[in-house]
């Protein structure tokens, strides 16, 4: 009768550290390296909100004759005494062809912070492989921010997947439902029946972007901790999603971090209004333009919301979005993956 060899309890465990729930995971990592992630998230809300505050102030020297013709026409309309109602739609303009630029500083800024957070939750979630005896020790994981450039070819990628058919399906609505065209110019009528479907088509090419986006939530999460490519991290972020609870986790996660986010980015927007004031005066006083004074003041408050917003909630949902991930996928992935990555 053969006995079967019981395991010392005295020995050093050599497997995968044990799972923990998402959320006590993402505090703790939070809580180990909250100095080095404070500062990652300092150092790159600063910069980005910075390099806004310039693109912002180029794009109002740039737009600087449209605010002249609105005080001109502000001028002439009291000196004949009509009232005046200014048109912003050329303003618009320049905002809709100017939004790349701030989507690109966005998705770098993001990309940076996304993988300072997943190398830390990587590196308090995994347990390295023993070096052979007599080799050095292996240094820790470092969570500082690195070139974020693998990082943003991810954030391309999702937002062409994701956004591309909300785009195109807003233009072909507006172009053949739009009030801008004359009533003779229409080719569907009012009322009938694929006027409304053209009409009420946006709205489910948005709900599809965001099922998509949802779809695809751990891919930048993916690409940081196990060196993905972007392909093979929005495949892999796209596996996880649709499991049997993947779904329902990867939504009870997004639910409450984008409530949590919006809350945050009203309450501070609403306790900055103060700012409208003081910025529209002053500006007015400096230039002699009401309108520049006008503008500048609606978004100074947005501004400080947003930047606000970004440094108190980006690291906890870029971490917890990296705890889920960790915890979804399986043993041993990253690295089947990654070679396959590299592979190709």
């Amino acid at each position: 009768m053969t006995r079967t060899a019981q395991p010392d309890p005295s020995a050093p465990s050599t497997g995968a550290r044990p799972r923990r729930g998402v959320t006590v995971t993402t505090f703790a990592v939070l809580r180990r390296h909250r100095g080095a992630l404070a500062g990652t998230t300092v150092r790159v809300v600063g910069l980005c909100g910075l390099v806004g505050l310039l693109l912002t102030a180029a794009i109002f020297a740039l737009s600087w004759p449209l605010f002249t013709h609105m005080r001109n026409q502000l001028n002439w309309y009291r000196y004949v005494e009509d009232p005046y109602l200014h048109d912003s739609s050329d303003l618009g303009l320049v905002a809709l062809c100017t939004l790349p630029l701030f989507l690109l500083l966005l998705g770098i800024g993001s990309a940076a912070l996304q993988g300072a957070c997943s190398r830390a939750v990587a590196a308090g979630t995994r347990t390295p492989p023993e070096p052979p005896e007599g080799d050095p020790p292996r240094a820790e994981v470092s969570v500082s921010a690195r070139r974020p450039w693998p990082m943003i070819a991810v954030y391309t990628l999702r937002g062409l997947i994701v956004w591309s058919l909300p785009v195109l399906v807003i233009y072909v609505s507006e172009s053949l439902t739009g009030y801008h065209i004359d009533t003779e110019d229409q080719i569907l009528e009012r009322g009938s029946l694929p006027y409304n479907l053209i009409q009420d088509s946006p709205w489910v090419a948005i709900f599809i972007a965001v099922l998509l986006r949802l779809a695809l939530a751990l891919a930048p999460a993916a690409a940081a901790s196990d060196g993905l490519g972007p392909v093979a991290a929005l495949r892999r972020s796209w596996k996880l999603m649709w499991t049997r609870t993947g779904w329902i986790r990867v939504l009870a996660l997004a639910l409450p971090l984008a409530a949590l986010t919006a809350g945050v980015l009203r309450l501070v927007t609403q306790l900055a209004l103060p700012l409208r004031p003081l910025v529209r005066s002053l500006l007015e006083a400096a230039t002699g333009n009401f309108f520049a004074g006008y503008y500048a003041g609606i978004l100074a408050p947005v501004i400080v919301g947003i930047l606000v917003a970004a440094a108190l909630t980006l690291p906890l949902t870029f971490t917890a979005f990296a705890a889920l991930h960790d915890h979804l996928r399986p043993r041993g992935a990253g690295e089947r993956d990654a070679g396959v990555s590299a592979a190709g």
